[in-house]
């Protein structure tokens, strides 16, 4: 009996000190993904173990896009970065020299996993007959968009209101003007797009919340199906997500080996339909067939292909003193 005590004291020893050595990923993402990483990061582990990897510990921060890049520019240590825009991933490599200039050419569809449309979030019943772009002007609509300066969330709202005017006859003087008055519509200007989400849906602040199609149904999960519809504009900037690892934490820690294999897994046919389960469009054209019911047919504009690299975006529309400086007018 003694023996068998002591061999089991033994066993839970080196599991103790399995578990405490076990390596640690950091995912900093941005603020609408909880609910796929949370699935996603189950399968990836299950997966790990499967092939016999080492103990592996995933943690998240969420946040707005741009603050979170910053965050990691400023220190975070984040293994890996999975935002919503190219800029806040690019920021890494011109301050800090965190990762390399190329990091988008290191994994398939320049490191863009799935893609997402905007949608707008209507009360039930949609008592302000919202179809499309234009009726997000009509007199007394009130509107939720997350900030542009600090939410990739909010970029992809007003770049897809700048490329609807443009793709309908408009120049670029009349995008100018249109956007400008959809946000002089925004009564409250959130950092991220969950924040804007606990703004319509807890603080009843609103008519219409503008978000990725992915962030209507966490809403359906957490506040139930029947307190909202979405509608589908007809016309919508792509909304690619990229993700890279973040080469100098990586090294420094050792984790690169299970910082490259926690994305790569992101273009398997598992990490592909967990993110269309999610509302994200996968990138895995039979994947995508399978769950076309979700997806409704919108006119997706490229967003590099219809704007310009997103470096130019961001110095004309969103750094300090841009187009959006110019026609945001607070309330």
């Amino acid at each position: 009996m003694k023996r068998l005590f002591s061999a089991s004291l033994l066993a839970a020893g080196l599991a103790f000190a399995a578990s405490s050595q076990a390596a640690t990923l950091l995912n900093v993402s941005y603020d609408v993904m909880r609910d796929f990483y949370r699935q996603y990061n189950a399968a990836f582990l299950k997966h790990w173990q499967a092939e016999g990897g080492t103990p592996l510990n995933i943690q998240m921060s969420h946040g707005g896009s741009s603050k979170q890049a910053r965050a990691v520019i400023d220190g975070l240590q984040a293994d890996v970065i999975t935002m919503n825009m190219a800029t806040d991933i690019d920021a890494l490599h011109a301050h800090g020299d965190l990762i390399p200039e190329n990091w988008a050419s290191r994994l398939p569809d320049g490191s863009v996993p799935f893609t997402s449309s905007t949608v707008f979030i209507v009360r039930k019943g949609n008592p302000k007959g919202i179809r499309d772009w234009p009726d997000l002007l009509k007199e007394g609509v009130t509107l939720v968009i997350p900030n542009p300066k600090t939410s990739g969330n909010g970029r992809y709202t007003y770049l897809s209101a700048w490329g609807y005017v443009l793709k309908t006859g408009g120049d670029e003087q009349a995008a100018k003007t249109f956007v400008g008055r959809l946000f002089r519509q925004v009564p409250v200007m959130d950092t991220g797009g969950r924040a804007a989400t606990t703004t319509f849906m807890q603080n009843q602040i609103g008519d219409v919340l503008v978000s990725f199609e992915n962030e209507a149904e966490m809403i359906a999960r957490e506040f139930g199906r029947g307190n909202f519809e979405v509608v589908y504009p007809s016309i919508s900037a792509e909304a690619e997500p990229p993700v890279t690892v973040v080469d100098k934490v990586v090294d420094r820690k050792g984790t690169r080996m299970q910082a490259e294999a926690y994305l790569g897994y992101l273009w398997s046919d598992e990490g592909q339909r967990i993110a269309a389960e999610n509302y994200l469009r996968p990138r895995n054209p039979q994947i995508l067939a399978e769950f076309r019911a979700r997806f409704p047919a919108v006119e997706l504009l490229p967003v590099v292909k219809t704007f310009g690299p997103w470096s130019q975006i961001q110095q004309i529309h969103f750094n300090d003193g841009g187009v959006f400086d110019q026609i945001y007018v607070p309330n």
